[in-house]
């Protein structure tokens, strides 16, 4: 069965990774379902949701994944950050260590990611600000020098989700859009069906179950 959701333009493969516990899960169903659940246990391996949003006229459908945080599940997800474009680096603002941890999987993303992927650096749980234990002004210098952009979020209560993701995709939208005026002009030149693009999202058939596995 067949519907709009079908139908896009772009297919932009993004992943969530950081710690355990730092609601990269409840972004992902926040924003893909508009759902947050306080008693979400830790994604065993890997699961992803897909929401489509528009840009510039064309419809833009984002293939979202969170990778378990766990150290006993990097082996397994390390293969799921090939073929993103896009990555949110969350931590917990209320933990520190979260925080001190984003600069071992930006090193992880940029050892296992193609160079030129899009990266936001998430603080999440922006709704505890009487436990806020990592300074915005902190996280945002941090951002800056490693030349990635930077946003506070609550899938909590909602605040800046759509504005998170929507950043991420509107970015990578642009650098592909550019990519493809930079082309051969023949080849773009081919019928209706070029506008129709899929970036780099690896293939289903390989690894199902892995990717099946998640917490309901």
């Amino acid at each position: 069965m067949g519907g709009k959701e079908d139908e896009y333009d772009y297919l932009f493969k993004i992943v969530l990774i950081g710690d355990s516990g730092v609601g990269k899960s409840n972004l992902l169903s926040r924003f893909t379902r508009n759902e947050f659940n306080l008693e979400s246990k830790s994604t065993i391996g890997v699961e992803f949701a897909t929401r489509s949003i528009r840009v510039e006229n064309k419809t833009v459908k984002a293939q979202i994944w969170d990778t378990a945080g766990q150290e006993r599940y990097r082996a397994i997800t390390s293969a799921y950050y090939r073929g993103a474009v896009g990555a949110l680096v969350v931590y917990d603002i209320a933990k520190h260590l979260t925080y001190e941890n984003v600069e071992r999987w930006l090193k992880e993303l940029r050892d296992h990611a193609d160079v030129n992927i899009v990266i936001m650096l998430v603080g999440n749980k922006s709704d505890l600000r009487h436990l806020r234990a990592v300074p915005t002004d902190e996280a945002k210098t941090f951002a800056e020098k490693n030349d990635v952009s930077f946003i506070e979020t609550s899938a909590l209560d909602s605040t800046n989700v759509e504005i998170a993701f929507h950043t991420v995709l509107t970015e990578i939208y642009r650098i592909v859009s550019q990519r493809q005026m930079s082309t051969d002009p023949h080849d773009r030149e081919v019928g209706p069906s070029k506008d129709v693009v899929t970036i780099s999202v690896p293939p289903m058939d390989k690894g199902s179950k892995t990717q099946c596995c998640q917490n309901i």
